[in-house]
């Protein structure tokens, strides 16, 4: 594994702030707020899942929290992200409101979702909630180098977390080496690329070597560098073959092949930038990518 904090058991990363973070969590962008969000939610803990991402831009929330209600298990048991959406002025507020929706007393993690108008103006902000005792860490998600270090100069509490597009197709060496510098862990939204990246022929192989799924290899891949990872999906099948990661590892050999992928594919330079007309350039990028 990468020079990370990982547990005994190899599923949970330890934060710099002493938190810890399950590796593998679900992810719920672009689900709508009823009742296909509450299921995944509610399908993610019953198969023991216990990391759930959502974001105030999501707009579902109240369908995560009611997920979480429902599924028994108890709310100390789950790490919980939230993020601020930077298009509204305060972190303390919008974090209260987000408390009311997802009927929580806190969260384990709040982040800013991209640096839009700056990556300083909204981090004092995140410092009063982490104050207030609603989120017990703080982070960012979508900065990139030059981001981290501006946010650095300025931060009295340093982010704990970067959570960006990462994969074998979005190898951020650059932002890796320098937030691992920080402590700053790397967390990964989009690792099977909305999809696009179950069909490459070289994660196929690797995949079939192992009788795995390519989702599970790539999966994998983030995990054996300490990496949190949540992919995203709303069938209780998919969910559960998400999380059978943790029985199986990656050759020397098989790590090869990924590195083929990225450097015969997606090498795009050391480090991309996630500022793209106020949306975060990961999304934007992930429509024009062509393999």
């Amino acid at each position: 594994m990468a020079n990370a904090a990982i547990t005994a058991n190899g599923r949970v990363r330890i934060l710099a702030d002493g938190n810890e973070i399950p590796l593998v969590g679900l992810g719920v962008w672009q689900v709508p707020n009823r009742r296909e969000c509450v299921d995944a939610v509610r399908w993610a803990l019953e198969l023991g899942y216990r990391h759930i991402d959502t974001a105030q831009a999501y707009g579902n929330e109240e369908s995560v929290g009611q997920g979480l209600r429902e599924s028994g298990v108890p709310r100390e048991d789950v790490f919980i992200t939230t993020k601020f959406f930077p298009a509204r002025k305060d972190p303390v507020a919008e974090i209260e409101r987000s408390l009311q929706l997802l009927g929580v007393d806190f969260v384990d993690l709040y982040i800013i979702h991209w640096p839009e108008g700056g990556p300083t103006w909204a981090w004092p902000g995140m410092e009063r909630a982490l104050e207030a005792g609603h989120t017990r860490s703080i982070g960012v998600s979508n900065f990139g180098v030059d981001d981290l270090g501006k946010l650095l100069a300025t931060a009295t509490v340093a982010p704990v977390v970067d959570q960006v597009q990462f994969s074998p197709y979005e190898y951020r060496t650059a932002l890796l080496d320098a937030a691992g510098e920080h402590q700053i862990a790397l967390e990964a939204y989009s690792p099977l690329g909305t999809g696009r990246h179950l069909t490459s022929d070289a994660v196929a192989r690797i995949a079939q070597r192992h009788g795995r799924t390519p989702a599970q290899v790539l999966i994998r891949w983030c995990i054996e560098r300490g990496i949190p990872v949540i992919p995203k999906s709303t069938h209780r099948e998919r969910i559960a073959e998400n999380a059978e990661v943790f029985d199986f590892a990656l050759t020397a050999d098989d790590l090869r092949g990924m590195e083929y992928v990225y450097n015969a594919f997606y090498k795009a330079g050391p480090d991309l930038n996630y500022s793209f007309s106020g949306i975060p350039f990961a999304l934007a990028r992930s429509r024009t990518l062509k393999k």
